[in-house]
């Protein structure tokens, strides 16, 4: 690791520094990724972050590459075979939500061309970027993710509230919540 200065939420841990100098805040142009995102976000709720991305290789293995198109199939049998799957938060409201927002992502891609013309509506095509100089500053939540929430809900999600969907628009670029001393503040 560098010396560079970083936000500081990811502290030392070498998963968690990859994963901000590397992904946190890049914006996402892939509906793919987008997916995957949904489904570990969703996955992190009461969790930490670093939790799931320790499992989320076996996340990828579990849900065939977060391919939406196969998850929106999964039945009964798939989700009991995720439910003895050790590799993945073992939570059926969770995995049931997962096979569920695959199948509303997929009625989102019919509507829009793409989960990513969707999603970013919403901010015009142009990341926010907030000007934060301390931690304590970031929210939970605004009236962004809450809009995004309601419509979602909207559209049959579930297990998608403000501040998962918050977590979401900061973790594929449309938030820019890097703090202004971070070195991925101004290009991330």
């Amino acid at each position: 690791m560098t010396d560079l200065n970083r936000c500081p939420w990811c502290g030392n841990d070498e998963l968690y520094v990859k994963y901000h100098d590397e992904e946190w805040g890049v914006p996402v142009h892939d509906d793919k990724k987008h997916f995957e995102f949904l489904v570990l976000e969703s996955a992190q709720a009461g969790l930490s972050w670093i939790t799931i991305l320790r499992k989320r290789e076996n996340y990828r293995k579990a849900y065939d590459g977060f391919d939406p198109v196969r998850v929106a199939q999964y039945d009964e049998k798939k989700i009991e075979e995720l439910m003895q799957d050790p590799g993945i938060i073992r939570n059926r409201r969770k995995i049931e939500a997962s096979i569920n927002n695959a199948r509303c992502f997929l009625k989102i891609r019919e509507e829009f061309g793409s989960f990513d013309n969707y999603i970013w509506s919403f901010v015009d095509n142009k990341p926010v970027k907030n000007h934060w100089t301390d931690i304590s500053q970031l929210p939970a939540r605004s009236e962004l993710s809450d809009r995004v929430s309601r419509d979602l809900k909207a559209r049959g999600f579930s297990f998608l509230g403000s501040v998962i969907i918050y977590s979401h628009l900061q973790a594929t670029g449309l938030i820019n919540d890097h703090l202004i001393s971070c070195f991925r503040y101004e290009n991330p």
